[in-house]
Formats: C-alpha cells, structure tokens, sequence
C-alpha cells in the first residue's frame, strides 16, 4: 500500500489522471524504477567490463574475454536462456602509437592523432606530404585530381553548433570521416586527416571506422580539435615555405575471427514466438575502456531482464537482451542477428537499442512513427514517463544494430533510447571514454526507463 500511495502521490503532483489500467501500469513502472534505483547492478557490471576486461574491439582478446564474462553473468541471473550467436568479425589492428606533424621547413610540431578504423597503416617511414584544408567532400570534385594528387586531404568541418541535439551535428559532420579517405583517394591524395567529430576543443583525438568503397585504402587519421585549429591557422599564413604533414600508422588488417553476439531471453507466457529485444553493442574501440560506448548499453540491456526477474514479472512475449558484436567496424552482429530471426520465423514486435551513452534519460524515438501513432502513444504513455522526466516519444532512429531487423521483420517497431546528447560527443570514440567517466543515477534511472517502455508494449502492444 506504501508503494501504491507513492506513485499515486507522484502522479497528483504533477496533476495527472489516470484509468485503472493505467494506475496499474504507474504502480509498475514505480517498482521498476525503485528496483534500478535501490538494488541496481548495473553500475557495478559495468565496473567489471571496464576495469577487468577494458577495451573490446571486434577480434581482439577483449572481445573474447567479454563475451565468456557476458555470458556467464547472464547465466548467473538465472535467465531462461542464454547463448552466443556466432558470427565473423573484421579484425583490425591499430599497432604500434601513430605519430603526426606539422612540418614546416626543418620544424617539426607534433600533434594529437589517431589512426582510423580500417585504415590502412603507412610505409613504415611514414609520409611527408603538402596539405590542403577542406570543409566538404564535395570540394573535391571541384577541385580535381590537378590540385589534389600526391597531396594530405585535410577535412576541418567542425560540428553543426546550432543543433540543440548533438547527435544531428555528428550526423551532418560524419561524412568526412565514414567516406572521405576513400573519396580523396579517388582523386589521387596520399592520405587523409580528419577534425575529429566533436564540438569539445580539446587534444583528444576521436577515433572511429571509415570505408573505402571501392576505391584504393590510403592511410587516415583524426586530428584532435587543437591539433586541427592549429594546423588550419599555419595553412592560413602566408608562409615562405609550403605546410606540410608527416603521418606515420601502423594499423592493418587481419583475416575475420570468429565472434559472437550474447543473448539472454526470458520467456513469454503467451506468446511464445513473439519477441521485444533490447540490446547495444558489446564491442568498443581500442583507445579506451568502452564505457558509455557501450558497456552503459550493454549492462542496462541485461539490467532489464534481471528487474523482470527480481519483481517476480513474467512478460506476456519473450523478452531477449543482445549484446551485439562489432557494431564499431562491420555491423556483424546486427546483420547475423536479423538474418537468424529470420530463419528461425521469429515474429519480432519491437526492438531497443540503447547506444547514445548511458546519460540522463530523456525518451524514446520510434522509427516507423506515423502522427497516428505519435498521437496515440504519446496520449496513452507520456503521463507514464513524465514522473521520472523520460516523456520525451518522437519521431526517429532506432539504432545501427537493430537497424538490419527493418529489411527481415517489416513490421517491426525500431526504438532508440535517447538519453541527454550533451556530453556524449565530448567522450566519444576517445581516451576519456573510461568507467569514472559514467555516473550511477543516470545510468540506473536509463535502464529502469527501458525497461518500463518494454513492459508497456509487452502489456499493450503498440497499434496506437
């Protein structure tokens, strides 16, 4: 009765009704949230993949080390299955440090970089070369193979500051890193340098793939934001002798390794082929620790099932958690998860993903989001979420992961957990992506939010 009185009391403060089911549905979401709040393990889960196993990149002793510890502590919990999906991975090395500089005549100014992944490394003297300073793939075209053969390409577009969700900067901006080596190399450059994908001035370079398409691999690096300002500035100058870059890399990449995706799944009372997943993506880049990168996603993914569990909750539909392998640098497991569902006929309701960092909770985005829907839902569930301030159900993405289940499963919802964007570009893909970089109330209070959305559409399904 104490707990009833509370949620209650919640909803009235803030002059909410409810119906009876939906005081049924705000007494349950309020034990949810106190199991994550007063006996969340989620923190402690991730302490252990940080600071026991640390980086994770696809193939690498990480991946491995992570994936028989994920599987052991799912099995720990009692879950009513777990497994690994095997699936091959791409396994790229980053090898010995990169070294970067400015040259300018006989000065030599070292800079804060890192290598790209999947690039290709440099001869083993590295690569002395002319700059030239671009802000868009497009001028590269303008400017053609005359201008640009036997020359370092430097992409310097900054983010987007007038996005209000930082992730739209990333996106407007991630074109220079994900397809600029491969399109400068198509116009003759020796190698490439990127601005790092941040809106932080900092000397912390951001790593993070790119792809060649079909174009010759030339060796690529991000500069960090200084490192970028201060060579924008000196090609500024009106200098007697010409700026030019050293780069030396010592990346490549090795034949696929066999990985695995990690699943545990507790089972539908009634509908036994139906299926609500969540997941993020096991795997990290190999600068840090992987922490809100997605050891946050991973942790409150397996969290949810191990609230159900403590609260004595038998979902309606089979609910799986996915720690998915090489979201980083392939998208393996995403791709191999889709496709076993498919095989195995699996009727997929809904799937969540949970890779924007482990940040204060602010909603939900729904890929196939008509106003119909949008209407609805947000009618029926924001009142829900308003107590706990993660009320924000709009239009969007769900995720790269579960993004392959659009192609398989028609009729799947695609669901992106979207915690405050603020601070994650600053972390990103960086050295500073470590575990004291994660704060313990954020990370519980998004897991107790994914978890009440997955037992609102376990109850009510999602045809709004």
């Amino acid at each position: 009765m104490k707990l009833k009185s509370t949620a209650l009391s919640l909803a009235a403060a803030i002059g909410l009704s409810f119906s009876a089911s939906a005081q049924t549905d705000s007494l349950m979401l309020r034990k949810i949230f106190d199991e994550a709040l007063v006996n969340g393990q989620c923190y402690d889960n991730l302490r252990y993949l940080c600071k026991k196993i640390g980086p994770r990149l696809s193939g690498s002793a990480g991946a491995q080390k992570s994936v028989e510890w994920s599987k052991k502590l799912m099995e720990g919990y009692g879950f009513d299955k777990v497994y690994l999906q095997e699936v091959m991975v791409p396994h790229w090395v980053r090898g010995e440090k990169e070294q970067g500089f400015i040259v300018t005549g006989n000065i030599r100014t070292p800079v804060a970089l890192a290598a790209l992944g999947m690039s290709v490394g440099t001869p083993k003297t590295g690569i002395t070369a002319e700059v030239i300073e671009l802000q868009s793939l497009k001028e590269l075209e303008t400017l053609g193979e005359a201008k640009i053969k036997g020359k370092i390409v430097f992409f310097n577009r900054p983010f987007d500051e007038r996005f209000v969700e930082a992730g739209g900067a990333y996106g407007t901006a991630g074109d220079q890193r994900n397809a600029g080596p491969g399109a400068a190399s198509k116009y003759g450059a020796v190698a490439v340098i990127v601005r790092s994908l941040t809106s932080a001035l900092d000397n912390y370079p951001h790593t993070g793939g790119t792809s060649y398409g079909t174009n010759k691999p030339i060796p690529a690096a991000a500069l960090s934001t200084v490192a970028a300002n201060k060579l924008s500035a000196m090609l500024k100058q009106k200098n007697a002798v010409p700026v030019k870059f050293f780069l030396r890399t010592n990346c490549e990449t090795l034949p696929d390794v066999l990985s695995y995706n990690v699943i545990g799944e507790i089972k539908g009372t009634e509908n036994t082929n139906k299926y609500i997943t969540v997941g993020g993506h096991l795997d990290s880049w190999d600068l840090a620790e992987g922490a809100h990168d997605d050891g946050t996603g991973v942790m409150q993914s397996a969290e949810v099932l191990r609230i159900f569990k403590a609260l004595g909750y038998r979902p309606k539909n089979n609910v799986r958690a996915v720690f998915f392998m090489n979201e980083e640098n392939g998208h393996k497991g995403g791709i191999k998860y889709a496709e076993q569902a498919l095989a195995d006929k699996e009727e997929h309701i809904a799937a969540i993903e949970t890779d924007e960092g482990g940040f204060t909770p602010r909603g939900f985005s729904f890929e196939r989001a008509t106003p119909v829907f949008l209407k609805g839902i947000n009618q029926q569930w924001k009142q829900l979420f308003e107590p706990y301030e993660a009320d924000r159900l709009t239009a969007g993405g769900g995720g790269t992961d579960i993004g392959p289940l659009r192609q398989t499963h028609p009729n799947i919802q695609l669901i992106g957990f979207r915690p405050d964007s603020q601070r994650y570009f600053d972390i990103h893909h960086t050295p500073n992506d470590v575990f004291e970089n994660v704060n313990k109330r954020e990370l519980e209070l998004g897991a107790a939010s994914i978890a009440s959305l997955i037992y609102l559409i376990d109850q009510h399904g999602l045809s709004f």
